[in-house]
């Protein structure tokens, strides 16, 4: 995991953020699998890959910086390996258990 993704990390009500750097090299992609690796405490490896839950490509491109700057606003919210991911513009990776019906 790289210092993009450890920073301002947490873990309360069984969730687990991470805020990562919009400006960084690092793909968004890496960053969600990275943190939701760490909230499973398995290997990255050990994940399915992201693209076959979610088009990343366009996750990409919907957060990455904008002519104009950086997007100011909105989230996207996904089911990935047994998890709900929530990434903000603003930067934050959420990851959560998935609720059930016996929940």
């Amino acid at each position: 995991m790289t210092d993009a993704t450890t920073q301002d990390s947490t873990a309360a009500d069984g969730q687990y953020t991470v805020q990562f750097d919009r400006l960084d090299d690092e793909p968004l992609s890496v960053a969600i699998a990275d943190a939701v690796a760490t909230y499973r405490g398995i290997d990255v490896v050990d994940l399915e890959p992201l693209h076959y839950t979610i088009n990343a490509d366009a996750l990409e491109r919907l957060f990455e910086p904008r002519a104009d700057g950086l997007r100011t606003g909105g989230t996207v919210t996904f089911e990935y390996t047994g998890c709900l991911v929530t990434v903000t513009a603003e930067g934050g990776i959420t990851v959560e258990a998935l609720r059930t019906d016996d929940d």
